[in-house]
């Protein structure tokens, strides 16, 4: 920011008081009444907690129509924005590592810098988040209070005190009250092309995939840690079960660290295993054309409800309240005495997995096979 001063009056003296004065104008200035051309989001690090975050994209966009919003990601889950339609522009960034976390945070900070951004909204929690939007001179900085950043923060809550007890969703939602954006029925949701979801049917049907089979995709692993997994045993015997139901066809997902577990739950299995062999994106669409899924508390659970396919997810060591599928799905979860213990891998018995039946898990796969979902066709959009 520059000023011409006239007259005799000391530049370098009066330079930096006005400097004060135009930030605390801001500071002052109540964030509902506040309005930012250019903003900056920064998105959660997880695949899960990404999607459950793309209604504040959706609510900013129709609450500041004309500003120009960018969503700053982590490679690769950025991905999953790349067609976004609620965003400008997606600002993609790698993980700072120790070796060089000097140079590369200076490249961050500098790009950020660039943007001149007059709001930044934080939907990470970390010191590090608000401190890169500190340093990159981004003018109002809004958060949630904790881990020693509040002096970082122009604008900041409290987090609310039943977090745990309501939807991960609404807690991202209720960051916007400041603005005066009400907490919505925004629903989680991803953008893909028409072209990319015809390269998924192309690729089943190259797999020898049938276009009129009921597909269902299973996806056994959670990055989060093995707590949150269901047996691979009850894995291959609920997939042995499903294999004798008419015109029904399964596809295993998974990436490249859930790999060997995918390959042990379908040695000598007729199913097709697509674990490690898929971009995100690819993950997205291919979870589209099933009928549905089934899946442990995990990223793909989450994309499955986004892009509205039908699914059965199993939960133990975490909890569904606070971040199960948003408004949609069947969750078996067994509550017992330890449960949720959000450990990552279970230090006892493993009660609330294996309390989970088979039985139980295929007798809800089957009455969600035939469930119309609920996204409209707008969500895939081709966007020219």
């Amino acid at each position: 920011m520059k000023f011409v001063l006239e007259g005799d009056i000391s530049k370098p003296f009066l330079e930096p008081i006005l400097i004060s004065l135009v930030f605390w104008y801001f500071l002052m200035t109540p964030l509902i009444d506040y309005k930012p051309a250019k903003i900056i989001i920064r998105m959660p690090n997880w695949i899960g907690d990404l999607v459950m975050a793309t209604p504040i994209l959706t609510d900013v966009r129709k609450a500041l129509p004309n500003a120009h919003i960018t969503a700053m990601c982590r490679t690769p889950i950025c991905d999953l924005l790349k067609e976004d339609l609620d965003i400008d522009e997606l600002f993609c960034f790698s993980k700072v590592n120790s070796f060089e976390r000097r140079s590369e945070q200076r490249d961050i900070i500098e790009k950020i810098r660039r943007g001149n951004y007059d709001l930044g909204i934080l939907l990470t929690h970390s010191f590090s988040s608000a401190w890169l939007f500190w340093r990159g001179n981004v003018k109002r900085r809004l958060g949630y209070r904790g881990n020693c950043r509040n002096l970082l923060l122009t604008d900041k809550i409290d987090l609310p005190a039943n977090v745990r007890q309501q939807h991960l969703v609404n807690t991202y939602k209720m960051l916007l009250s400041p603005m005066g954006i009400p907490v919505s029925e925004t629903r989680p949701r991803l953008f893909l092309k028409d072209k990319e979801l015809e390269e998924a049917r192309a690729l089943l049907k190259k797999l020898g995939i049938s276009p009129d089979a009921r597909l269902i995709g299973i996806n056994p692993g959670a990055a989060y840690g093995s707590a949150k997994c269901w047996l691979p045993e009850r894995f291959r015997g609920v997939t042995e079960k499903l294999l004798k139901l008419d015109n029904v066809q399964i596809v295993y997902f998974g990436d490249a660290t859930t790999l060997p577990l995918v390959q042990e739950i379908c040695q000598g299995l007729p199913v097709t295993n697509l674990a490690g062999l898929t971009t995100l994106r690819e993950l997205a669409c291919l979870i589209k054309l099933c009928n549905v899924i089934l899946t442990n508390d995990s990223g793909p659970m989450h994309l499955a409800a986004a892009v509205g396919t039908s699914l059965v997810a199993l939960f133990g060591s975490t909890n569904e309240i606070a971040t199960g599928p948003y408004k949609t799905g069947t969750v078996i979860h067994k509550h017992v005495d330890c449960s949720p213990c959000y450990k990552r891998v279970c230090p006892i018995d493993f009660r609330c997995m294996k309390r989970i039946e088979t039985d139980e898990v295929y007798e809800a796969l089957v009455k969600n096979l035939n469930k119309k979902p609920y996204v409209e066709k707008t969500l895939e959009k081709n966007r020219a």
